[in-house]
Formats: C-alpha cells, sequence, structure tokens
C-alpha cells in the first residue's frame, strides 16, 4: 500500500477526466521537464494520461500501480509550453509515435524531423503543446505489423497498399482521447500543426476546437520521397510545392 504521505504528494497533480458514457481518464501533471533543443535548454511542462476501464479514486490507482503491468502497455503524453491554457494562439501538434524515425532517425519517413521541428515552432510561438501518442504506431496498427509492412514497401508496396495486403484499414488512429485531454489543458482554440487537411476536419468532428492548421514540410530524400508522394495521392497530404 502507498502510504497516506505519498498519496498526498500526488493527488494534487493528478486530474480525473470524467464523460458520461466514456471511460475515465486520469491526467498526471505537470511534470517539469528541461529539454535540449538544439543548442539550448527549453522548459516544458510535462503530462501523461492513463485510460481507465472503471471508476476509480486517485488512491486506487496509486494502489493499482504495483500489480499492474503498465510498461507493457502504453501511455500516451503531452508537452506543454508557455502559458499554453490562456494563450492567444497556440500551435498544436499530434503526434504519433514512429519508433523508427523518433528513436533511431529513419529516413524511410519524416516523422523525426516533423517531432523536433514541431517543437521548435512550438518554442519560436511562445506557447503550444505536442501531444505524443503512443499507441498510434505506423498509424495505428502497431510496430511488429509496421515491420511486415515495411517488408513488404521494399517489395514495391506503398504504404496504403501494404496496409491493406496485411487485412489492415490504411489509418485506425483514434484522438478522442487526446482531444479530451486538450480540452482539460485549454479552453480555446488551437492552430493544428499538419500538412493533412482531412485529420484537420476529422479532429474537428470529433470536438477539436482549430481554427486553423499551419503545414510542416522538410527533410525530403531519396529514402522517402515516394512515401511523401502518397501521402499526398491517398491521403489527401498537401503537396509540398503549395507551401
Amino acid at each position: 500500500m502507498i502510504t497516506e504521505e505519498i498519496q498526498n504528494l500526488l493527488s494534487d497533480k493528478m486530474t480525473i477526466i470524467h464523460e458520461s458514457n466514456k471511460h475515465d481518464i486520469c491526467l498526471v501533471g505537470p511534470v517539469k521537464l528541461p529539454v535540449q533543443l538544439d543548442d539550448k535548454v527549453v522548459n516544458f511542462q510535462w503530462y501523461t494520461w492513463l485510460r481507465l476501464d472503471e471508476e476509480l479514486t486517485k488512491a486506487e490507482i496509486l494502489n493499482s500501480l504495483a500489480h499492474t503491468n503498465l510498461a507493457s502497455m502504453q501511455q500516451s503524453s503531452v508537452l506543454v509550453y508557455g502559458d499554453f491554457q490562456h494563450a492567444e494562439e497556440a500551435p498544436v501538434r499530434m503526434h504519433s509515435i514512429c519508433h523508427s524515425g523518433d528513436i533511431f532517425g529513419s529516413k524511410r519517413c519524416d516523422c523525426g524531423f516533423q517531432l523536433h521541428e514541431s517543437m521548435r515552432m512550438i518554442v519560436k510561438n511562445g506557447s503550444g503543446a505536442l501531444f505524443y501518442l503512443a499507441n498510434h504506431e505506423g498509424r495505428g496498427i502497431g510496430l511488429f505489423t509496421k515491420s511486415l509492412a515495411y517488408l513488404l514497401q521494399q517489395e514495391g508496396f506503398d504504404t496504403v497498399e501494404a496496409n491493406h495486403a496485411l487485412g489492415l484499414e490504411d489509418d485506425v488512429r483514434s484522438y478522442s482521447d487526446a482531444i479530451r485531454v486538450l480540452q482539460e489543458l485549454r479552453s480555446q482554440p488551437v492552430i493544428l500543426i499538419t500538412n493533412n487537411p482531412k485529420k484537420l476536419a476529422a479532429l474537428r468532428e470529433s470536438g477539436l476546437m482549430a481554427d486553423r492548421h499551419i503545414s510542416l514540410w522538410g527533410d525530403v530524400s531519396e529514402y522517402n520521397k515516394h512515401y511523401l508522394q502518397t501521402k499526398v495521392e491517398k491521403s489527401g497530404h498537401i503537396p509540398v510545392d503549395q507551401n
């Protein structure tokens, strides 16, 4: 059992997001997180959240940690910069985890570039938030399946064709939990950082208050040109030469 002292220390940093007919979400933070971004250290506020399968109190959540294997599951988080709640303009990036691009620096996609460039844009603006969505690997198909899709791409399939060949949809990502967390952190509209107008429209339908979006292109190479072109032709992304 976690002591009452520890529970008191942590409970003020825990928020239960409750909405009728939906699962609860436990939001934890902010955690002070100094981040090395290029040649300077930038101080972000870091939040993580956990989707709850049943209604639990904060104490029950804390006392369940020792026998819940959270390390084998995936939890998402958000980096918040500046006065995100009150800022007049607040860019937001809904970034899908990319193990190969974000961590290893793979050139087969532009995810690593978009991750760090979004952080630079948010800091330059003076406020904003970067959501890091852990259950979005491979547009929602998971890391293991993504590796199989990569093998098919090496044989000439594009990203959409590879998913379909495996019996999967092109994109199965859900943003509902992230939007609920965003609504907890800010009540005003945001600016979505994305190249995909369809994504903005879908998020708006799910409750995202975004008045516009800004594109983020870069790191185009011989390794990812076909991948990026497929996004334009089959996923509705704005062509790079129109930015």
